[in-house]
């Protein structure tokens, strides 16, 4: 794993590559490495996990002098392509497999690829750049335009640093996005001259010109009727087969290897498999809250004791929230709302102490159903036939129940289309509407140019499902599980996001899915064939922050002196009215409003 900045076109300039690439150290410690010539120069820092020798140095250049590789990842059939490209070799390194597997078959050599990456070949003879990023986005690559030329990095912060003259302008698309969804979808960043490239995603450069395209799409693939009369143990044993095989490929490397344990049936599936196939204990990692309420410590605990791990965990304060805000910033150089992330760099730390590499259970919940709005928009889909009339009286009715549940059932049932209803329980905004003067986007369009790639026929909770695989998991989720990890030069793998399995995942009917009032059914009877029942009936917690309580509390002062900043509202066009309103219904108890509150702190830095 390691971080990687390029530029392409009239006139490059080393010495500013080295200054951009010491700006991403942190990604990779181990070494450090510069290529150049007229028209190109390509940079790389290192994480040293599979082939430790010098030979892993990159840029990489090919035995013919034609082809120059910076790459972050790991591919985990390398040593299959290395055996059918056959011939003689200069190092066991993955990153020597993808500059012949790219000489041999082209840019089609990303569809042999298994694993995590996002790379740059830069060309020698045709003066082309070609940049990819693995299928499901979790590593990510950013890239900019300017004067003819490409630049693309890791991360922003090394643009920035290549180019100082790149624009720091907002893209005010892109923030809108952000503080109705709380993340960026891809290709939308906070600047306006920075994009990123999507999952799954190619971009080719040559003569001046750039083009964008899709070298994977998950979404076309259609759910198989037939599946839905086969019988369990079939499916469980196939489920069963891909999982361990994605696992038994996570488990290469020359570096020590462990992994995260939140004590929910992803990771414990997780780490019983590597329990199963391991040579010796398992190292596991876990964080706690003081708080008994949000703290999953004592289950992670549990299934620890199962398997015999090697367990190790630490219980977070507030304080130990507010000492990680220091590294937060410094590492995520875009806003970044979801809170679990101190969570994720404390675990991040802790594992570091042990091991080089971690496996995560990330995936889980979109591949198998384990959300429960996916739930909610499976009962109410009939409803969506009904009158408007009948559904807003049923939802007044409901709103009278107290319980947060209760209260999203009344306003899915309020919109007019199950997809607006997907994008009202996904908003952080929810009713309170955007804090920006003029809105310029929402994640309407976004969705509904997602789901025009769907096979017709699907069910709303199955269109959930692959719109937050496409674009909540690897711009949200994935991006926190590699900004968490690689702050302590720490690789996270994860076994559930292999694409084999994904493919086969989204062949699944429904049925397979959600059953009987049950989540993330046929992943739970697999996991019941490894762990205590008690351990896969207990209800999914999360890796969940009370930000709403330390709001109220011991981050009360902290808050207001942010929001009340008059930078804030110079740099981003704020409805500073709206944003202290909120913070003071929140404050008084009247609602809610910690979601949208804490995407806007965590933009305060960037004013």
């Amino acid at each position: 794993m390691c971080g990687l900045i390029g530029a392409t076109g009239p006139s490059v300039d080393a010495a500013r590559a080295q200054s951009a690439i010491d700006r991403l150290a942190w990604r990779g410690p181990d070494d450090r490495g510069l290529w150049s010539e007229q028209e190109a120069v390509l940079a790389h820092c290192r994480l040293s996990i599979i082939d430790l020798s010098p030979a892993g140095h990159q840029p990489l250049v090919s035995a013919d002098g034609r082809y120059v590789l910076t790459y972050s990842g790991e591919i985990y059939n390398y040593r299959e392509i290395r055996t059918e490209l056959g011939g003689d070799w200069r190092s066991d390194s993955d990153s020597e497999v993808i500059l012949r597997a790219y000489a041999r078959w082209g840019k089609a050599f990303l569809g042999r690829l298994r694993g995590m990456f996002a790379l740059g070949i830069w060309d020698r003879h045709e003066k082309r750049l070609l940049l990819a990023r693995d299928r499901l986005g979790v590593k990510p690559l950013y890239f900019a335009q300017r004067n003819g030329a490409v630049l693309f990095a890791s991360r922003p912060q090394a643009l920035f640093a290549y180019d100082p003259q790149l624009s720091t302008g907002v893209d005010l698309g892109g923030l809108s996005l952000y503080l109705e969804a709380g993340y960026f979808p891809a290709p939308f960043t906070l600047h306006s001259a920075v994009r990123k490239l999507p999952a799954g995603h190619l971009l080719e450069f040559a003569d001046g010109k750039a083009s964008v395209s899709a070298y994977w799409n998950p979404l076309g693939i259609e759910p198989i009727a037939a599946w839905r009369d086969r019988p369990e143990g079939d499916l469980l044993d196939e489920l069963d087969q891909l999982l361990t095989a994605s696992v038994k490929a996570r488990l290469i490397s020359d570096v020590p290897l462990g992994a995260f344990l939140s004590g929910g049936i992803d990771s414990s599936t997780v780490v019983a498999l590597m329990s199963k196939l391991a040579s010796g204990p398992v190292k596991t990692f876990t964080i706690g809250f003081r708080e008994p309420q949000y703290d999953e410590s004592r289950h992670a605990a549990a299934v620890a004791k199962v398997f015999g791990t090697e367990h190790r965990q630490e219980m977070l304060s507030v304080d130990d929230l507010l000492a990680l805000v220091p590294s937060f910033h410094e590492h995520f150089d875009e806003p970044f709302f979801d809170s679990s992330a101190f969570p994720a760099l404390a675990v991040s730390r802790l594992a570091r102490r042990q091991v080089t590499v971690a496996l995560g259970g990330d995936g889980g919940d979109e591949l198998f159903g384990g959300y429960h709005y996916y739930s909610i928009l499976h009962r109410v889909a009939p409803a969506f036939r009904m009158p408007q009339i009948l559904r807003s009286g049923a939802a007044q009715m409901i709103r009278l129940a107290p319980s947060h549940r209760a209260q999203l059932l009344a306003e899915t049932l309020s919109e007019d289309e199950p997809l607006k209803a997907f994008r009202f329980m996904r908003s952080i905004a929810k009713d309170f509407g955007s804090l920006m003067l003029e809105p310029r986007a929402r994640m309407d369009a976004v969705f509904a140019a997602t789901v025009q790639q769907m096979p017709d026929g699907l069910t709303a909770a199955e269109q959930a499902m692959r719109l937050d695989l496409t674009h909540i998991l690897p711009e949200e989720y994935l991006q926190k599980t590699d900004l968490s990890s690689m702050s302590y030069a720490l690789e996270a793998r994860e076994p559930l996001l292999d694409h084999e399995l994904v493919e086969w995942s989204l062949k699944l009917p429904l049925e397979w899915k959600l059953r009987g009032g049950k989540s993330k059914y046929l992943l739970r009877r697999l996991a019941e064939r490894y762990l205590p029942r008690e351990i896969v009936e207990r209800p999914k917690q999360g890796f969940a922050v009370p930000i709403d309580r330390w709001l109220r509390g011991p981050l009360r002062s902290w808050a207001r002196e942010r929001l009340e900043e008059r930078r804030l509202y110079e740099r981003f066009p704020l409805d500073r009215r709206r944003v202290l309103e909120l913070l003071d219904l929140h404050l008084s108890g009247k609602r809610d409003g910690h979601p949208l509150l804490w995407a806007v702190l965590m933009l305060a830095p960037f004013a």
